[in-house]
């Protein structure tokens, strides 16, 4: 682990992270909103994150592995590990609440006649949700952009800008609930920075963890199941809501555009 990229790899997280804030402030400009340029921006993160993943990451953890194993057994824990952080993310997915997808950008328009008590108190617990499953999901990529910075930093200038685009739109779904629910700016945009403080917060715990026991056998299996947590998040998240906000060409182009960029 190369510790002179450290302060990189936190910045970089923190980056990433605080883009929510950022889906926060977009959601009191709802008007200027265009689903069209969502659907390829978020397209684009997916093409970054896939290609990465492949040809990047996936790679990079079977040359790790190759120093304690066989080329094969290298190649057998390589992919055991892509599964396993598969596995992992799809379990963190299917635990948290979901009172909607979080991941949605859910635009509600005009509704600042709502005076009903009880709607308002449906809306403020929708954002709570929300901030609470956002905040469980971003721990793991706060660990894929750090370790990804330490071990390449070019790579993780890429990645953070892939995952501050897909944070965007969390941020969004977090505050306007929220909002809605309280009419306080104040407290919505809080609520959407909070929720990706997770990001260098599940960064600084996977590195306390993780600094003691870290040589290259250990970064073969964090790089092989960072590389099947981003692939999870592109295919179950980033292409779905990149499908549902624009025409379904926006999103290819935005995904072979990603590709592109990081060849």
């Amino acid at each position: 682990m190369n510790q002179e990229h450290l302060l990189l790899a936190f910045g970089l997280t923190l980056f990433a992270g605080l883009s929510t804030g950022i889906g926060g402030l977009i959601a009191f400009s709802s008007k200027k909103f265009k689903p069209g340029f969502l659907s390829a921006a978020l397209g684009f993160s997916a093409g970054v994150m896939l290609y990465v993943s492949f040809i990047e990451i996936f790679p990079k953890s079977i040359s790790a592995l190759e120093e304690s194993y066989s080329e094969k057994g290298a190649y057998i824990f390589a992919v055991l590990s892509f599964f396993v952080g598969i596995a992992l993310i799809a379990l963190i997915d299917k635990m948290i609440p979901k009172p909607e997808n979080p991941h949605e950008v859910h635009f509600l328009g005009k509704i600042d006649t709502i005076d009903d008590d009880i709607e308002k108190a449906k809306l403020y617990r929708l954002g709570l949700l929300s901030a609470l499953a956002i905040t469980i999901h971003n721990f793991p990529e706060g660990l894929v952009t750090f370790f990804a910075t330490l071990q390449d930093p070019s790579l993780g200038v890429s990645l953070s800008i892939a995952i501050a685009i897909h944070n965007i739109p969390e941020g969004v779904a977090v505050a306007v609930p929220i909002y809605y629910a309280t009419k306080s700016k104040t407290k919505a945009l809080l609520f959407s920075f909070l929720s990706g403080l997770a990001e260098p917060i599940g960064a600084l715990i996977g590195y306390l963890l993780l600094f003691n026991i870290f040589d290259d056998k250990m970064f073969g299996y964090i790089f092989a199941g960072i590389s099947g947590i981003m692939v999870f998040i592109a295919l179950d998240q980033l292409l779905p809501m990149a499908h549902r906000y624009g025409k379904h060409h926006n999103a290819i182009y935005g995904l072979i555009s990603g590709m592109a960029v990081m060849a």
